[in-house]
């Protein structure tokens, strides 16, 4: 049986080998000493939060996470949910439902008025997944994106 819970440092190795596996779903060279900076700095810096999908013999099967934010029409927090991934061996067994539901009582539990993701038009079997839980594509606003190049050091 698997839960869902929030990681903690404890976890930064497991977390990091899933985040490293999210990067390269979305075409991103593998690099684990990269993701597990990127996880441990934002663990640290309590800059966002990270549900885990655990197994009883503790290895972690998937991870969301969501990025603390606020709604100024609002004036209320909200969370963006940033990151969804489920491991390849563990996949069409609920995980990403029971992910998503935890983010869902998470984000209630901490006083926000809404959940944002975003995901690619091509991807219908994540857009199947949120809508049976209630998201709502946006029909009023256009998401848009700027690239910032890096600054020369």
């Amino acid at each position: 049986m698997l839960s869902i819970r929030e990681a903690g440092l404890p976890d930064l190795d497991k977390v990091a080998e899933l985040f490293d596996q999210y990067r390269c779903f979305y075409e991103q060279s593998s690099d684990l000493a990269l993701a597990k900076r990127f996880i441990g700095d934002r663990m640290a810096n309590n800059e966002s939060v990270i549900l885990v999908a655990e197994g009883e013999g503790g290895e972690l099967a998937g991870f969301t996470q969501l990025y603390p934010s606020f709604s100024s029409i609002s004036a209320a927090p909200s969370y963006i949910l940033n990151d969804l991934y489920v491991a390849v061996a563990y996949r069409r067994q609920g995980l990403g439902r029971a992910l998503l539901e935890g983010a869902s009582k998470l984000a209630s539990s901490k006083g926000a008025v809404a959940l944002e993701l975003s995901t690619a038009e091509d991807n219908r079997n994540a857009q199947a997944l949120y809508e049976s839980l209630g998201w709502v594509r946006d029909q009023q606003f256009r998401h848009y994106e700027l690239t910032i190049e890096k600054a020369d050091e």
